[in-house]
């Protein structure tokens, strides 16, 4: 009779990862309501503060959502600024367990993240890097289950490239500043449009542009090829 009850829980679970996989997900969320607050604060009280080529706080929403959703663990960015975007993507790995890489080549801008992931109480889920991208992104190992791209948007088709080994399949490669034409924003540049043409060329992955904030094309990579 044992057997047959651990065998109908075993069923029932299959069951309701098959019909529920975000409720699944959710109950594995490590949960820190003191961190929680800790963030919200920062962000309510820094919300007119991200200047510095940072992301609105509608992507800053999206990025944590996709997190989750995902229950990703091992997140790259690429392209720091001052941390708002870093802010949301490792607040969201606070729960999921997970780490984030992220890459700014310019000083100032890094030391302003480091300050503001450390007011914020995230320090200890970002491994910030000082470095230049081009060469960093090539030399990291990963693999990684989330990227977000929001360097300089001549090099995204390159950044992609570089990373699409690394990254595992179903994961998502994300990237900052696209309209459904792959140009930004400020009236857009090739190297956008070139990076969104590429990757939606591709087989093995699944894109689509969302437009609630500032722009940013979203790619799940279903297989290796």
């Amino acid at each position: 009779m044992k057997k047959r009850k651990i065998f109908g829980l075993m069923v029932c679970l299959l069951i309701t990862a098959s019909l529920f996989p975000g409720q699944v997900k959710a109950q594995t969320l490590k949960e820190n309501p003191a961190l929680d607050e800790k963030v919200k604060k920062f962000l309510s009280d820094h919300s007119r503060q991200w200047y510095d080529m940072n992301i609105p706080t509608a992507d800053g929403q999206t990025l944590y959502d996709l997190v989750i959703k995902g229950n990703y663990k091992s997140a790259l960015e690429i392209g720091t600024s001052t941390g708002h975007s870093g802010i949301w993507i490792a607040w969201a790995l606070s729960k999921t367990g997970g780490k984030l890489i992220t890459i700014d080549i310019d000083k100032e801008r890094y030391k302003t993240a480091i300050e503001n992931f450390k007011q914020a109480g995230l320090s200890e889920y970002i491994d910030a890097r000082l470095a230049d991208a081009h060469s960093l992104v090539k030399e990291l190992k990963g693999p990684f289950d989330f990227v977000f791209s929001d360097a300089d948007k001549d090099w995204y088709k390159n950044y992609f490239i570089d990373v699409d080994p690394k990254l595992k399949g179903g994961g998502c490669f994300t990237a900052h500043n696209i309209n459904q034409r792959g140009m930004g924003g400020r009236g857009g540049n090739s190297g956008q449009g070139a990076y969104l043409d590429y990757i939606k060329s591709l087989k093995n992955y699944e894109t689509t542009v969302n437009t609630s904030g500032g722009g940013m094309s979203i790619s799940y990579k279903k297989a290796e090829k």
